[in-house]
């Protein structure tokens, strides 16, 4: 079982749905629009959860 909060995760939400929760703004509906990224503490990539962690994840590596 993994630390929560988990220091390796990190969470991001886009602009626009940022924006639909303006003004008075529910930690749960916000949490809920945000995707999941975790960083490998060992070769710094970026591995993003686009649809949730029910489904596969895209990588992304840091340029040579």
């Amino acid at each position: 079982m993994g630390a929560i909060p988990n220091p390796s995760e990190w969470l991001l939400i886009s602009d626009v749905e940022y924006d639909r929760d303006a003004g008075q703004v529910d930690a749960d509906t916000l949490y809920s629009n945000m995707k999941s990224m975790l960083v490998c503490p060992h070769c710094g990539r970026l591995l993003v959860y686009w649809q949730g962690f029910g489904e596969k994840y895209t990588a992304y590596r840091l340029e040579e």
